[in-house]
């Protein structure tokens, strides 16, 4: 049985990177009546406040959902760790804090594909909306915004040498990849103040929680979207009890669950694909076959060194002395390798100089693992990988069970084209020679992976097969446009159904060229606009 949980304005789904934006702006005039929902806890675990935290956030199901793909047929077999976040702030409270927006041309190629009103100069408002830059106000950057974006608290003589050796090879040093350019060498910025991260749950969701007109539940994981016809009225949730509740929106449901939750929502609704809905004997509300269709993800291939001095985050975790050290440079002064994100430093370059801009993003950290949440490798070791940034390959993500609490099926068809697999290849090549540039060759002792036996591409193509993985960015499965397999319009509303949105990373019409957290919280701040200048036309 369910009950009547009282009427809001928007009922909100998931807050996560963008939930928490919408909760935000769309209570800030005191107006409406907001209701988030998060199927997830408070961000109460200390690590998750840390920024190396999210090391230990990898493995924990308390505040990740912990997804895994299906068996990837061009990564031998092997299924593939797709975490999200299942906590106030979504990802952007276990995610790796690398601010990066992407290129001009993603964005201006978003608006040539349908999506109007998406092009760079456009969007760029709302990134510089959504800042607090450490470095002050700019053409390309804001301040006094509720994200916090911050220099890394130190340099590193690692990558300084690495910025050295990617000059040697021809990429200038570049000390802001979201300004006029991307391309080069340089430090990540990262959404942190004074050493500590900023999720949108502290920037945004935080301040706007004594508001009135704003309720905020966790652990209210929403089952379905409820219609009348095709117009959503609100929606079902299970409670922390394991009771079902539902909440009525007067004015829309916005679903902002991400790339893998929301489509799996839509088709628990009925709304998709009749075949796909038909196989779990959930009734067709309206056909719309895009539904978790075109998913795009990035993937990371890493290559591990051993270092020749003792300067790696390995090494001050090797001792209790060197722990301790670690968390007194932190609890005093927030500086130290607690204060890094999952890229310290990293570059962008492409892998053909005819090439218009760069296809491929390097990242460089201090420490060195097996496997990302694993422990650290007991000898002096470092890290520097590469990941496509436009891929062509596309995937899908559907439910595979009529249960909303089951993981729904993940296939990102990493590698599935062929030029796919050759900037792959040339990426991981040309990050290779920057690591063998002169300025490298007094802090690397050995190539640990891919390893001296893989020199040649087939070999190196061999090892990403065996080794790549994602970088946590899926993206695209309830896309803007206006083709037949498009989910939303250019306003977010979703196809056939009236008073329903999608605002999260599944309306990108193709991944962004980076880390994607930056721009998710721009679609947030771009709705909201977008929802309230609805709102006032409708007269509500």
């Amino acid at each position: 049985m369910s009950d009547s949980q009282g009427d809001f304005d928007y009922v909100i789904v998931g807050a996560g990177s963008a939930g928490c934006v919408l909760a935000n702006r769309l209570s800030a005039d005191g107006r409406h009546r907001v209701l988030l929902l998060e199927a997830g806890g408070r961000d109460w675990n200390p690590w998750i406040h840390v920024p190396l935290g999210y090391g230990k956030l990898f493995n924990d199901p308390n505040v990740n959902w912990m997804y895994q793909t299906e068996p990837e047929p061009q990564l031998n077999g092997r299924r593939i760790s797709e975490p999200r976040g299942k906590v106030l702030g979504g990802s952007s409270s276990i995610n790796g804090l690398v601010y990066i927006r992407g290129q001009r041309e993603d964005f201006d190629g978003w608006r040539d594909a349908g999506a109007e009103g998406w092009g760079y100069d456009e969007v760029l408002p709302y990134f510089i909306r959504s800042e607090d830059q450490q470095r002050g106000a700019s053409e390309y950057h804001g301040v006094g915004g509720p994200q916090a974006v911050s220099d890394q608290t130190e340099p590193h003589e690692l990558c300084e040498t690495f910025f050295d050796a990617a000059e040697q090879c021809g990429y200038p040093r570049n000390d802001d990849f979201n300004g006029a350019r991307q391309e080069g060498a340089g430090y990540f910025q990262t959404s942190s103040r004074n050493g500590r991260r900023c999720s949108t749950a502290t920037g945004y969701l935080k301040p706007a929680r004594r508001r009135a007109n704003l309720r905020v539940l966790t652990r209210a994981h929403v089952t379905r979207v409820l219609l009348e016809g095709r117009r959503a009225v609100g929606v079902e949730y299970r409670g922390r009890d394991g009771s079902l509740h539902r909440v009525h929106a007067a004015a829309e449901v916005i679903l902002s669950g991400g790339a893998i939750n929301t489509p799996q929502l839509l088709e628990l609704s009925g709304i998709g694909s009749g075949p796909n809905l038909k196989r779990f004997e959930i009734d067709l509300v309206h056909e719309l076959p895009g539904v978790g269709e075109s998913f795009q993800d990035h993937l990371q291939v890493r290559s591990v060194y051993r270092c020749t001095r003792p300067i790696t985050v390995n090494d001050a975790m090797s001792s209790w002395w060197g722990q301790i050290q670690m968390g007194l440079r932190y609890l005093f002064l927030r500086k130290g390798p607690l204060t890094v994100s999952a890229g310290y430093a990293g570059a962008f370059f492409r892998t053909r100089y005819e090439s218009q801009r760069p296809d491929v993003q390097a990242h460089f950290i201090t420490f060195s693992t097996n496997k990302m949440g694993d422990a650290l490798d007991e000898w002096s070791g470092f890290t520097a990988s590469i990941c496509q940034l436009r891929p062509e390959s596309r995937g899908y993500v559907h439910i595979q069970s009529p249960d909303p609490l089951a993981a729904p099926l993940i296939r990102p068809n990493f590698l599935a084209a062929e030029q796919d697999r050759r900037v792959t290849v040339d990426g991981l090549q040309k990050l290779r020679a920057i690591m063998r540039a002169p300025a490298m060759r007094g802090l690397v002792e050995a190539e640990i992976e891919p390893g001296p036996e893989r020199e040649d591409d087939a070999a190196v193509l061999a090892f990403a097969r065996d080794r790549g993985a994602s970088i946590y960015h899926p993206s695209c499965t309830a896309r803007i446009g206006s083709d037949p397999m498009a989910v939303v319009d250019a306003r977010l509303r979703v196809h056939g159904i009236e008073r329903l949105r999608v605002v999260d990373a599944s309306v990108m019409p193709s991944v962004v060229s980076g880390n994607s957290n930056a721009a998710i919280i721009m679609i947030g701040e771009k709705a909201a606009d977008l929802i309230l200048q609805d709102g006032r036309t409708s007269g509500r």
